[in-house]
């Protein structure tokens, strides 16, 4: 049997100290109201499905808390991550070849489902245009090199801790790691097919990896929408402030077309005081792809991020389980598998093309 995955972004990405760390994160859960307004107590009954940040904890530690106070582990025997491949080129989704995984908690690792992971993988999909396309494996130096799900282990491995006070790590519910690749949309549709009986199944619960939007020069993305609300939002934003499911359509479709009439701005250009700052544009179309996700609409999401190019990492994962909660929703279930945003935060607000940010969400799906 081969060693565990070590938490190989402990001690830069996050704390290495077993107590700083879980001082940490009871920290920013506890920052987290336990009642929010819209949305009633946390954690959420049925909310089983969440997207939560993965940038070092320093930034994105506490936006993340939002969705994991909100994530509901009362029924979970089995725990799916889905994160995005930042540096393995990738174009269908990998399974682990491990069998547990490190966190800096505790001595003992996270254990994975590999009778799950070994079913998974010797099952084909069939893709829209006929063509079968099936799970593949990452080795261990491209899963260790991978931040996107291990940032998240340390919030699953501590809820746990709280949740089974009595129990060895061994005999926690297991993890599914699913690192998904840059997949089209009807690779995503097919693997959310294949998803979808796990989506509706109470058993199980899903973590969805994503940061928002990426700006600046360095990130070869400096998207700019003149006809952006001024002022802008002030951040942090919560659920009041933010998105959610239920609303118009048209609102929505309003949304979306304003903030795609945009332009990319060059390193020597500059934004005239009396026009939307450059925050505040990432603002209304980081909210604007928000609003697009909680139509439920796969459609809807994937054309928002191709008209504004906006540089959501996670979109694939995002692709991928909202393809699954389309199979097993109908437009009558209201709000049912549709994603509530409870948390909105950016890195910085750029006001310059030189600046750069990313933007972090939380969010959750009731099932």
């Amino acid at each position: 049997m081969s060693p565990p995955r070590e938490a190989s972004h402990a001690g830069s990405w996050y704390s290495d100290s077993p107590r700083t760390l879980s001082r940490q994160l009871d920290a920013w859960l506890a920052q987290v109201p336990s009642e929010v307004e819209g949305i009633g107590q946390l954690p959420v009954p049925g909310a089983r499905v969440i997207i939560a940040p993965h940038a070092g904890y320093a930034y994105s530690g506490p936006c993340a808390a939002h969705a994991y106070k909100a994530w509901d582990l009362s029924k979970a025997k089995r725990i799916f991550v889905l994160g995005p491949s930042h540096h393995y080129p990738l174009s269908t989704l990998a399974l682990p070849q491990l069998t547990a995984y490190y966190t800096p908690l505790a001595n003992d690792p996270l254990p994975l489902d590999t009778e799950l992971i070994a079913s998974l993988l010797s099952t084909k999909v069939t893709r829209s245009n006929g063509t079968d396309i099936s799970f593949t494996t990452m080795t261990r130096s491209i899963d260790e090199d991978e931040h996107s799900i291990e940032l998240h282990l340390p919030y699953i491995h501590r809820l746990l801790q709280l949740q089974y006070p009595n129990k060895p790590t061994s005999s926690y519910p297991p993890l599914v790691p699913i690192m998904v690749g840059s997949t089209s949309a009807a690779t995503e549709r097919a693997f959310g097919s294949l998803l979808a009986p796990y989506l509706a199944d109470p058993s199980n619960a899903f973590v969805i990896s994503s940061d928002f939007c990426h700006w600046g020069l360095r990130f070869h993305y400096t998207y700019y929408v003149p006809e952006a609300p001024k002022p802008g939002p002030r951040l942090p934003l919560s659920s009041s402030a933010l998105p959610q499911p239920g609303g118009e359509m048209e609102d929505v479709e309003d949304d979306i077309e304003l903030v795609s009439a945009g332009h990319s701005l060059q390193r020597r250009d500059r934004v005239h005081t009396h026009a939307p700052a450059i925050h505040e544009s990432i603002s209304a179309f980081d909210m604007a792809t928000m609003a697009a996700i909680t139509t439920g609409s796969t459609e809807t999401f994937l054309s928002t991020i191709q008209r504004t190019g906006n540089t959501v990492c996670g979109r694939h994962p995002i692709g991928v389980v909202m393809a699954a909660l389309e199979e097993i929703t109908s437009e009558d279930e209201g709000k049912k598998g549709k994603f509530h945003f409870v948390r909105y935060e950016r890195s910085s607000d750029v006001v310059d093309v030189t600046d750069s940010s990313v933007s972090y969400v939380s969010a959750f799906a009731v099932l």
